[in-house]
């Protein structure tokens, strides 16, 4: 059995990094990646302690079928998307779950006098959107811009921004974003 591959699978299926991985097990990253690389082969005590962090005891890691726990699943259903309602906003997530997910996409509804919040949002990546029903206003920096329905935005890392909707009907926005967070 290769105990690197083995390790990494579980990592990426558990949605850590190896820095990750490494703070929550009390190793360095280097630890981590070199198990990994198979460059070193981890005593049982190593190995029990990384795997305390995932938290993962050794009898599950070596009986684990990895080959079923792999797959992520490629459709989402509408009644298995998160839902992460935020005040008077409705925001359904794609792949909340998914193992190695690096993008936020979300589905998110702002009902009448509806907003983002008072504080301006702030990404560390990128994001797009397309309004795909009403009409909101999306306000960046100073500047406010009126989107209606197929207008879509496309955002760099530190744009202060912010949504609202002043109007009399809901708006719904798709939106994609880097790297993910939520």
């Amino acid at each position: 059995m290769d105990v690197g591959i083995r390790l990494q699978s579980i990592r990426k299926l558990k949605g850590l990094s190896q820095r990750e991985l490494a703070k929550r097990a009390g190793v360095t990253n280097s630890t981590i990646s070199m198990i990994e690389k198979n460059s070193v082969s981890p005593s049982i005590s190593s190995l029990k302690k990384v795997l305390g962090g995932i938290p993962m005891s050794l009898m599950e890691f070596f009986s684990l079928d990895l080959a079923v726990e792999a797959s992520p699943p490629v459709v989402y259903r509408a009644a298995e998307q998160a839902e992460l309602s935020c005040g008077p906003l409705s925001m359904r997530l794609v792949g909340k779950d998914h193992p190695e997910r690096a993008l936020a996409f979300l589905s998110v509804t702002y009902p009448p006098g509806a907003d983002s919040g008072a504080a301006l949002l702030v990404q560390q990546g990128e994001e797009a959107g397309i309004l795909v029903e009403g009409r909101l206003e999306l306000l960046v920096g100073e500047q406010t811009h009126l989107l209606e329905s197929g207008d879509s935005y496309y955002l760099v890392a530190g744009q202060p921004h912010r949504f609202r909707n002043p109007f009399a009907t809901p708006a719904r926005l798709i939106s994609a974003a880097t790297p993910a967070h939520c």
